[in-house]
């Protein structure tokens, strides 16, 4: 049984050469192709920063395709690059929308994350694209309708073999600047009170939904490792971090391996977590940002790449003295 590939990508809206104000084409053309091209192909990706349909997703559209959504039209290039290399395009894609900001009842621009899952490989069984869990501390009550929501998307899968396994993508909040702390500290991303408390949420959300069985948690959590946040939920949580375990994070250099971009900063704020009932293999095909790779120039993060073994359950007998063993 192969391992399983997960594929966790904040793509910026597809807008990375206009700086994320508007989708482009090129961007979404781009990105369909080198996911396509990845051996072996991922069995979940995960997407953060995807819209539905905006003013901003839709500009330099065709004014026919107006009404299909910025993942429909990615897909689109997706199964275009499938059937040029004479494959059956393998991914199913279920949107969870997170918020949007309007003018009137135009669209100026919308959030969401995105979920593809390979139906070659691995059967959806449960889901929360309709009503994902909102994850965002609002300190202000009254800024709840201004402020970006942040949720968590969930799907349940089950391999071939019929194992379950749910699948957690989520991105949090940028550190407030209006909370007193956010000055007194020199650090800021993954030091934020905001999301902090949203890390919690997100945490309360995984027991509740996951309980026992295997799970991975992927995403941008706007968080650096060593950062109370990433500490909560690999330390606190007991969550492993395969970065940690293959050495792609040093937690006394927080900043050796950045995952994102801007101008000249480096940052690392993307992870992968799971619980002990998966088996982390590998983290092939990840690089730092900046390095050559074939994501390279894509977006303002790189994609983390991962693949992992669903743990068999352990298996009981009946010893001499009649305890239950482990076998």
């Amino acid at each position: 049984m192969e391992p399983i590939r997960i594929v966790s990508y904040n793509v910026r809206y597809f807008g990375h050469v206009t700086r994320g104000l508007a989708s482009t084409r090129a961007g979404k053309r781009s990105i369909a192709r080198t996911l396509a091209s990845l051996r072996p192909l991922p069995d979940v990706v995960c997407l953060q920063e995807v819209e539905t349909s905006s003013i901003r997703s839709n500009i330099g559209r065709p004014r026919a395709r107006q009404d299909e959504t910025q993942l429909e039209s990615f897909m689109g290039y997706l199964a275009q690059n499938f059937h040029e290399a004479g494959m059956e395009m393998p991914y199913d894609a279920l949107y969870f929308r997170a918020h949007a900001y309007k003018l009137g009842e135009v669209s100026l621009y919308t959030t969401g994350l995105a979920i593809l899952v390979n139906r070659f490989t691995l059967r959806i069984d449960e889901h929360n694209a309709d009503q994902p869990y909102g994850i965002t501390y609002y300190r202000v009550a009254r800024w709840k309708d201004r402020k970006q929501s942040r949720i968590c998307a969930h799907i349940k899968v089950r391999d071939l073999q019929g194992r379950g396994l749910h699948v957690f993508n989520t991105h949090l909040s940028l550190p407030t600047p209006f909370a007193r702390e956010y000055w007194a500290i020199k650090d800021k991303m993954g030091w934020g009170f905001n999301q902090i408390q949203e890390a919690r949420r997100l945490a309360a959300f995984i027991r509740d939904r996951a309980g026992d069985e295997p799970f991975v948690v992927c995403g941008d959590f706007n968080s650096q490792p060593a950062s109370p946040v990433f500490q909560f939920l690999h330390r606190d949580m007991g969550l492993v971090a395969p970065q940690v375990e293959f050495g792609q994070v040093d937690l006394s250099r927080p900043r050796a391996f950045p995952t994102a971009g801007f101008l000249r900063l480096r940052m690392h704020l993307d992870h992968l977590f799971s619980n002990d009932k998966v088996r982390w293999t590998d983290l092939a095909g990840t690089v730092p940002y900046g390095a050559d790779g074939p994501f390279d120039g894509l977006s303002d993060h790189v994609p983390l790449i991962g693949r992992f073994e669903i743990a068999a359950p352990r298996v009981y007998g009946i010893g001499f003295d009649g305890s239950r063993r482990a076998g």
